[in-house]
């Protein structure tokens, strides 16, 4: 009686742990399966729309949707049209000048922020970074509320003033992350060098700020290009964006030369945000010896 029951007793915890290892076993088979599944069931959710946008954008018929054959017509439509070409030279005068302007600010600001200590910095740090927190719609609505109390007339300039608003802090963020990054080491040696704080700057800091700040720029001229909700809040008649004159257009009837259009803007953003990543990836990397 004894022995049988020393063996019940004994059993359990044998079996315990072969059972345990059975179902962990178990489960990582099944987490290696199901994370690739859900993976690439989010990333076809996410984007498989947009490639039916660009091939569509190619179809030689007039019906979205069915495929007719292979034609470059709705974007000969689209480089023939004054209407286009009138909003895609608006998109860009924005973003040119939106881009310097908010480059420089972003590039100074945040060289203050993480290079100097000063009174109210935690102030000044909140508010730099508050149009990235906020939504877009509540600054869109500020802005028009702001522009309506002074009496200014809504213009290109006024969404210029919008995106620069918008986009200086993506660029400070950036110069803020580099600047973390460097050794200021550096800039203590060409001080020692008999180098004056000007000279530091340009010829020790500034090379290494370089992939940064191209990459900021190429960030805020991306973010501009695309923005449609402050541009079309503030924007005046006769200064329609890209993207404001696509929804204006879907407004009445989806077109097929509004799928070019897409595929057009699509392009330029995806080039742009990858020659931003480039520039940041040369900029981890960059050294000393980059300097001679």
């Amino acid at each position: 009686m004894t022995t049988e029951t020393t063996r019940i007793v004994v059993a359990p915890p044998l079996i315990a742990p072969r059972f345990a290892n059975a179902v962990r076993r178990q489960a990582q088979s099944i987490a290696r399966l199901g994370l690739p599944l859900i993976s690439l069931s989010v990333f076809a959710f996410l984007y498989l729309p947009i490639i039916v946008l660009v091939i569509f954008s190619f179809n030689s018929g007039t019906r979205l949707g069915v495929w007719e054959g292979f034609s470059l017509r709705w974007y000969e439509r689209v480089f023939s049209s004054r209407e286009w070409l009138g909003s895609l030279q608006v998109t860009l005068w924005i973003a040119i000048f939106s881009t310097l302007i908010s480059t420089v600010l972003g590039t100074m600001a945040g060289l203050a922020l993480e290079r100097f200590r000063f009174r109210g910095r935690n102030a000044y740090d909140g508010m730099l970074y508050l149009p990235v927190i906020i939504p877009d719609i509540v600054m869109a609505l500020s802005l028009l509320l702001f522009f309506s109390s002074i009496n200014v007339s809504l213009s290109r300039w006024t969404v210029l003033i919008g995106h620069v608003a918008f986009s200086t802090a993506f660029v400070a963020v950036i110069i803020r992350a580099r600047l973390a990054s460097l050794d200021p080491r550096l800039e203590e040696a060409a001080a020692d060098l008999y180098a004056s704080p000007w000279q530091a700057f340009r010829r020790v800091t500034l090379p290494l700020l370089r992939p940064a700040i191209l990459a900021g720029a190429l960030i805020a001229f991306t973010i501009s290009f695309d923005e449609f909700v402050i541009t079309s809040f503030v924007s005046g008649q006769g200064d329609t964006t890209l993207p404001v004159k696509i929804y204006a257009s879907i407004r009445f009837g989806l077109k097929p030369e509004i799928t070019a259009v897409a595929s057009l803007v699509l392009l330029i953003s995806v080039v742009l945000v990858v020659i931003s990543l480039l520039m940041q990836s040369v900029g981890k990397g960059a050294s000393v010896q980059s300097l001679k």
